[in-house]
C-alpha cells in the first residue's frame, strides 16, 4: 500500500470512530485527537489509545495491557488484528463495553 493510501485509509478509521465516541456522556468516556492519535479516558483515569502507525501501515489500539496491531484488508475492506484476523471496530467495541459494564454497539 502507498502512503497516500493509508493516510486516507487510517484518517477515515480514526475519524469513524471519532464519531462514535462524540455519542457517549463525557463523564463516561471522553476523547482526545490529534494527528493520527486518539485517546479514550474513562471516568476513573485509564485510558486507551488508538493511533495510526505510518511506518507499519497499521492501525494500533492498546486497550489496559492488551494492544493489538491492525492491518487493512482490502479483500474485506476493513482493518485486520496481524495475529488472529479479528477486526477493529469489534474490538474496539468490546474492549470499551468491558470497561463500561454494558454492552455496546458501534
Amino acid at each position: 500500500m502507498d502512503r497516500s493510501t493509508f493516510q486516507k485509509l487510517s484518517d477515515a478509521c480514526i475519524e469513524r470512530v471519532t464519531a462514535w465516541l462524540e455519542d457517549f456522556d463525557p463523564d463516561e468516556l471522553d476523547f482526545t485527537s490529534t494527528d493520527g492519535l486518539l485517546s479514550f479516558e474513562f471516568a476513573d483515569g485509564s485510558k486507551f489509545i488508538l493511533n495510526r502507525q505510518s511506518g507499519n501501515h497499521q492501525i494500533w489500539f492498546a486497550a489496559g495491557v492488551r494492544a493489538n496491531h491492525y492491518d487493512w484488508d482490502p479483500e474485506t475492506e476493513c482493518w485486520q488484528d496481524d495475529r488472529d484476523g479479528h477486526q477493529l471496530f469489534d474490538r474496539l467495541v468490546e474492549a470499551v463495553a468491558e470497561k463500561l459494564g454494558r454492552e455496546l454497539r458501534f
